[in-house]
């Protein structure tokens, strides 16, 4: 929408997300509000913490799964460098562990991107003022699913196995002695109540634990 026609505060909103399409989509839709102007637009998790110190966007809206960082560890980052900026994430990835984990960083909203771009503009108004705007049957999963039972070095281990590395590899990129790993993996997968480490990467990966 043509600048004279915008209210005469906007709010200025930096966008996140690695998908070029859908990125240019939302950017689109969300520049037609008349009180929204999207101020900057990043497609890494790592060029959040910059771009938001250079354009002070009031709202960032953030994916999670971003290439460099995660929406996760940027709303933290942001939190403690960029403390007057609202986060809000948007993302494919409804899960109650993601929630949580959201809610932890300091953000002030949770969103899935199935719903309408109205709702998310609404959403957008509500953050800023100091709302906080959760999907309701998001809240509701996050609330019966329980609190994340890993511990941070767990979710560690759990983590550094992802790309099949041995115990050995694990046990060097985390400084930690094998027989500690081994221990770590085994927590975990009882935790998890699966049968290998591998099951335990994708038990907590659908929670949103990792």
């Amino acid at each position: 929408m043509p600048r004279e026609h915008r209210a005469a505060k906007s709010i200025r909103v930096l966008l996140a997300e690695d998908q070029g399409m859908m990125r240019g989509a939302l950017a689109l839709l969300l520049g037609m509000e008349a009180d929204i102007e999207v101020v900057a637009q990043v497609a890494a998790g790592d060029a959040i913490v910059d771009a938001a110190l250079l354009h002070r966007p009031d709202v960032a809206l953030l994916d999670i799964e971003l290439p460099g960082m995660s929406g996760l560890d940027a709303a933290a980052e942001l939190r403690d460098q960029a403390p007057g900026c609202r986060v809000l994430i948007l993302t494919t990835f409804g899960r109650p562990g993601y929630l949580r984990r959201a809610m932890e960083a300091g953000a002030a909203g949770f969103l899935v991107k199935d719903g309408p771009v109205e709702e998310l503009a609404v959403s957008i108004r509500r953050v800023l003022t100091g709302e906080t705007v959760i999907d309701p049957a998001l809240a509701a999963a996050a609330l019966s699913a329980g609190p994340n039972p890993l511990t941070a070095r767990e979710c560690d281990v759990l983590k550094a196995s992802t790309d099949g590395a041995t115990v050995a590899d694990i046990a060097g990129r985390l400084h930690l002695s094998e027989s500690t790993v081994r221990n770590y993996l085994s927590s975990a997968i009882g935790k998890t109540g699966t049968r290998n480490r591998m099951e335990a990467v994708r038990a907590a990966r659908q929670q949103g634990w990792l």
